[in-house]
């Protein structure tokens, strides 16, 4: 059973490539133009041992976000695909990560009816700019954002709970991360249901 996709989308602001492989390695080949998206969409392939091609070309002269939004509609759209009919997986994941003094717990549920709820984050958060040294930042407004675009293509009920944190990278980082390792174990083939044996929730 091969469980990937291949989707590709072009509007007025952008042209997405999205290729995705659930029973991966975590290997990934990630060029969006908005650098810490990259590093974000890089840490969830890494956590969710899914395989991952992006390759977006974005109005970045503007700012970042058409490019962030659409890259995250494409994915989920991808992650769907892959998905197929969901026959044999786990359903639901939950994974509370650390990263320094930052700590998500993320809970996913493969449920086919989308839906997300994100709290936790301070304030002061949506307003911050992360990067852009390279090209446009990231404004930490776009996080909570990627979960919904995301959760709503790809047909999750996606629950992100910031439990503490301060600095503006790590509360973005640990809160992909968390749901990386959630998805992760959502959709590992449950060896109840198909009588193979699974590796995806190991370390």
């Amino acid at each position: 059973m091969s469980r990937t996709a291949c989707i590709k989308r072009q509007t007025s602001e952008s042209k997405v490539l999205v290729e995705v492989d659930l029973d991966g390695s975590g290997r990934h080949d990630i060029s969006t133009g908005v650098g810490f998206y990259d590093h974000m969409l890089t840490a969830f392939a890494r956590h969710s041992l899914v395989d991952l091609t992006v390759q977006t070309e974005g109005d970045t002269h503007i700012d970042a976000h058409h490019t962030v939004e659409d890259t995250a509609i494409v994915l989920g759209q991808a992650l769907r695909e892959a998905l197929g009919d969901k026959a044999g997986i786990r359903r639901f994941g939950d994974a509370t990560v650390p990263l320094d003094e930052a700590l998500v717990q993320a809970v996913v549920d493969v449920s086919g009816r989308p839906y997300c709820v994100h709290t936790g984050e301070p304030d002061a958060q949506a307003y911050v700019a992360i990067g852009g040294d390279h090209g446009p930042a990231y404004q930490g407004s776009l996080t909570r954002h990627v979960f919904e675009t995301i959760a709503f293509h790809a047909h999750l009920a996606l629950h992100v709970r910031v439990l503490a944190g301060r600095d503006p990278h790590h509360l973005v980082e640990t809160q992909f991360k968390a749901f990386a390792r959630a998805f992760r174990d959502a959709v590992a083939l449950d060896p109840r249901e198909t009588g193979v044996p699974s590796t995806k929730g190991t370390l």
